[in-house]
């Protein structure tokens, strides 16, 4: 049967989580650095199937390889307003060579049909050198900040509202719109089915939203020095149901991390970076969705 890549469905998603198990098991083998924090969970596939499916029904392009009808790994992306981004690229070890990831990439992450271009990327020297050559280049690292939560008292302006997407959709594409230049509504509306969706106001102006929950984001703000006002809310609001708090945090986003500095939070080991074809956005206002699968 040899090797063969063939088009991935929602029924696939048990076999493509296995893979992304699989290597990135072996990614923390060989840099020292935890990856994955379902790895060794008996109940990982239970916590990330929301997700893994959410994925495979929104994929604009989702290939497979197999060699002998055994699958050795997969990439996929998505398509939102004109921004193409490579949610995963995965090969098993062993089977890293030979043109495999190239065509997997050629497949799922075309170089037209899109304004930006974008991915997460994890640190890995092989992929780097892939993406590169594709017209990616890095623009800014990601870290994940978290303590266990308390509350937070921080005096402010914005009047917090839970977050009502029927109402507020036209005020969120407005906001994404400015800082991350592209719309996603069906992506709002399945993270609402698992977080806390909130909206900040001023003088009754929305200024921006947030989602806050076991694992949080994105947040996205107008004007950067409310995110301390708004990380207080959420730690707190974390802190009302005794769990840690954590957010998937760009580099530049220096009023966060002040936050994060002053009330002594520590920073995850695995480091990932954002790559794109072009400069594009304000992601100094912005923290991404977690786990980092897109913006």
């Amino acid at each position: 049967m040899g090797l063969i890549y063939r088009p991935g469905t929602l029924e696939d998603s048990q076999t493509v989580f296995t893979l992304f198990e699989e290597t990135l098991f072996d990614f923390s083998s060989r840099t020292g650095v935890q990856a994955d924090d379902t790895a060794g969970d008996p109940q990982a596939w239970d916590k990330r199937r929301p997700l893994f499916e959410h994925l495979a029904r929104t994929a604009e392009h989702f290939w497979i390889a197999e060699r002998d009808g055994v699958p050795i790994g997969y990439a996929r992306s998505i398509l939102r307003d004109g921004t193409r981004e490579l949610t995963e690229f995965f090969v098993l070890p062993g089977q890293q060579s030979g043109g495999v990831g190239g065509e997997l990439l050629s497949r799922a992450f075309p170089k037209t049909g899109a304004r930006y271009r974008t991915v997460i990327a994890t640190l890995d020297e092989r992929a780097l050198y892939r993406y590169m050559k594709m017209g990616m280049y890095g623009r800014f690292p990601f870290k994940y900040f978290f303590r266990k939560a308390e509350k937070v008292d921080l005096k402010t302006d914005l009047k917090i509202e839970p977050l009502q997407l029927e109402l507020y959709m036209q005020d969120i594409n407005r906001i994404d719109q400015e800082l991350i230049h592209y719309t996603r509504e069906g992506l709002h509306r399945w993270i609402m089915t698992s977080r806390d969706g909130f909206i900040y106001k001023r003088k009754g102006e929305i200024v921006g939203y947030g989602y806050v929950g076991s694992s949080s984001g994105p947040f996205a703000l107008l004007d950067e020095n409310d995110f301390p006002a708004v990380l207080a809310h959420a730690e707190s609001l974390m802190a009302e149901r005794e769990a840690d708090f954590g957010v998937q945090t760009p580099l530049i986003n220096t009023k966060a991390i002040r936050y994060f500095i002053e009330r002594k939070y520590q920073i995850d080991s695995f480091s990932a970076i954002f790559m794109s074809n072009v400069r594009f956005g304000k992601f100094e206002n912005y923290m991404c969705f977690s786990p980092e699968f897109f913006m």
